[in-house]
Order: C-alpha cells, then structure tokens, then sequence
C-alpha cells in the first residue's frame, strides 16, 4: 500500500484515483520470473505500477493483464514507448525525472495519445421543423476552452450524430461562452471517446465529455455543470448513407451545426438541402450506454 508517493508524479487518466489508502501493486522486470510474477499482481491489485526496460516483458503483461498498468519511467522518450506498446499503451504513467522539464514533456505526449479520431461524414438537410411545444435543453459547461468549429456529438438515436459547436462566436446580444455547448434537448445521446452513449439529463458535474474537432479529433474534458432550461425546440433531420439522422435543439441564433466547409451554420440560417458534418455509428442496441446486438426500432 502506497501512502506517500513523494516527489513523483503520477500522470495518465486514472492518477486522480491513487490517492492515499490505495492498494496498489509494484514490481520490477527483469527477467522471465519477474514478468510472470507481473501478470500474477496484475490480477491481484487494481493498480501495478512497473519498472521495465524492455518492450517485450510490457508486451505480454499488458497482454495477459486484468489490472491497470502504470509504467514508472525516467523521462518522455520512455513515457512515448510506454503509452505505444501494442498499440494500446499503458493506463498512465509515473515519472520520476533527474530533469524537470521532462514532466512537462510527458504529459505533453499523454494529451496527444488521449485524443480519439472519430468519423466525420456528410449529411444533407432534409427537415427542419418548429416544435409546438417547448422543452428541456441542456447546457454543458465544460472545464476546458473550445475554439471554433469543436463542440459536442449528439443525436436522438444511437447510431447517428451532429457536431453542435461549443457557443464561442461573438454576437451582439451575449457574450461568448466558448466553454458551453447547448446540446440540446434532455433525451439526446452524446458519444463518449470509448463509443458508449449518455443522456444529455444524466450528466453532472466532474463527467466526462468527449469534444470533437472538425477534423474529427477528439479529446476528454470533464463537465463543471449543466444547466437544464426549458426552452423553445427546432427538429433537425439529415440524411448519410441512406441514414436519418435527427437531433432536437433549442431554436436560437447562437446554436450552431458545422457545414461541409468546416464553417458553423446558425440553426437561424440552416435550411433543406444545406449539408452538415455528421457522425454515422454501429446500428444497435445500448444498455448502460453500451453498445449491444438485440432487436431494436428507433422512431
């Protein structure tokens, strides 16, 4: 059990859980026993933190692992190497640097492997619709600064998303907010960076969100709070791939799609027959936000 770590420093995106009174394996490799006695803490704590330095013994520990690995290393070339090794990469990483700046190097590197490339396709607009009545929306107020042309994926179904951009565009009525994206309305999935789903009405405050470019690029932040409004509601649907995708969103200048330029489009200004950026997911069933194969019809 680790009760003082010290002057090392821990990153990766688990670190915030080793905190004092966790049980945590440590070993280090140096030969075939020692990888098998590896694997065998592997299974036993829910951390093990690894001294290696071979790529082969990381190999087949991560290979036949059940816990999280965390690679205790000297600098951001062996941080690199760590986070690579079977294209999977360790779940973080523990330095204990002779040279400062290597910390800073390393989660320089462990921000970049973190990013997610999602899909990003074509869709044309097919309807646009006024709903009679109002509804709940949903504002995600994120910890992180987004730029313009990055925001939330969301979707009425499970297998088909917009891009809506994060409110970061000047407007003579408000301020920008380029840490909010108004999502839409409370029933809406958005896409988590492993392919799971959430309600926009179950986030809450330290979740995390993925935020997607317009290049697909996705990275992990975490929620600061949301903000749920009753508001008035426009219906979107687009079609890819022989594909409906809808989404309801608060009808209001400031929301905006992402055009096949890469520019925003205002949902003032959309209309049938503009296209927009789209994610097309896996059609299936979700239990908890997982994908799962069952018989299912979405309306």
């Amino acid at each position: 059990m680790i009760k003082n770590l010290g002057r090392i420093k821990i990153i990766g995106k688990d670190f915030c859980d080793l905190r004092e009174g966790k049980e945590i394996g440590i070993i280090t490799i140096t030969s075939k026993e020692d990888e098998k006695k590896a694997i065998e803490l592997s299974r036993k704590f829910e951390y093990l933190i690894v001294t290696c330095k071979e790529v082969i013994p990381l190999e087949n520990l991560l290979a036949q692992s059940s816990g999280k690995i965390i690679a205790r290393v000297k600098n951001a070339q062996e941080a690199n190497i760590a986070l690579n090794v079977l294209e999977r990469g360790v779940d973080g990483i523990l330095i204990s640097p002779e040279d400062v700046s290597e910390i800073r190097k390393t989660k320089e590197i462990l921000e970049k492997a973190n990013l997610v490339k999602i899909d990003l396709v074509e869709a044309k607009i097919t309807q646009i619709r006024n709903v009679s009545n109002v509804g709940d929306r949903v504002c995600v107020d994120t910890i992180a600064l987004m730029q313009e042309g990055e925001g939330m994926l969301v979707g009425n179904n499970s297998n088909g998303f917009f891009l809506v951009q994060a409110e970061c565009i000047a407007n003579p009525f408000i301020e920008p907010r380029p840490f909010r994206v108004n999502a839409g309305a409370v029933h809406l999935y958005t896409l988590s960076s492993e392919g799971k789903t959430r309600y926009l009405a179950e986030l809450s405050n330290n979740d995390e969100v993925l935020i997607v470019n317009t290049e697909g690029v996705g990275k992990v932040t975490s929620v600061g709070r949301t903000k749920t409004e009753r508001r008035p509601l426009i219906f979107v649907e687009a079609v890819s791939q022989d594909q409906k995708i809808r989404v309801f969103l608060q009808n209001a200048e400031t929301i905006n799609l992402i055009g096949k330029d890469r520019k925003p489009i205002s949902i003032a200004q959309l209309k049938e027959g503009d296209v927009v950026l789209v994610h097309i997911g896996k059609k299936a069933g979700r239990h908890l936000g997982t994908a799962i194969e069952e018989t299912i019809i979405e309306k």
